[in-house]
């Protein structure tokens, strides 16, 4: 069996504006199903038959705003495989979403980066290559 991430569980602010951001990221994506937690919270699984976000409204405003890639624990991206990273970059920022791409120049991969509606940083990455070892070569500069 191959290993897959089926979805992520992700507690958000507004969950209508992160259901636009993740459809306008993949148009495939669509509303799997959605209700009401028994605490009274909206919720939504977004995505496809085979992977999914599983959204919930945070009815908790924490104490410290997370920002990525400051040093704490947490997560500072989750990173998507697409076939066409331009058309992806297209869409998001017709949207209005910030794009947040650090430079990343490398033969057999193209990535992008932007922040949703929260704040949340998303990386996308479309493979030039088949070959494994291509595709997941780091000696070639190419920062994360």
């Amino acid at each position: 069996m191959e290993i897959r991430l089926e979805h992520a569980n992700l507690a958000v602010r507004d969950l209508d504006a992160m259901i636009r951001f993740v459809t306008t990221a993949f148009p495939e994506f669509r509303i799997r199903a959605e209700g009401k937690t028994w605490r009274n919270q909206r919720w939504a699984h977004v995505g496809t038959d085979d992977t999914y976000l599983a959204l919930s409204e945070a009815p908790v405003e924490p104490t410290e705003r997370w920002v990525p890639y400051s040093g704490k624990p947490g997560v500072n991206h989750l990173g998507y495989e697409v076939d066409d990273v331009e058309a992806l970059r297209g869409r998001l920022a017709s949207a209005g979403y910030a794009d947040s791409t650090v430079p990343n120049d490398h033969p057999h991969r193209r990535r992008v980066y932007f922040h949703d509606a929260e704040g949340n940083d998303w990386e996308f990455v479309e493979y030039r290559s088949d070959d494994p070892a291509e595709r997941n070569d780091y000696a070639i500069a190419d920062p994360t």
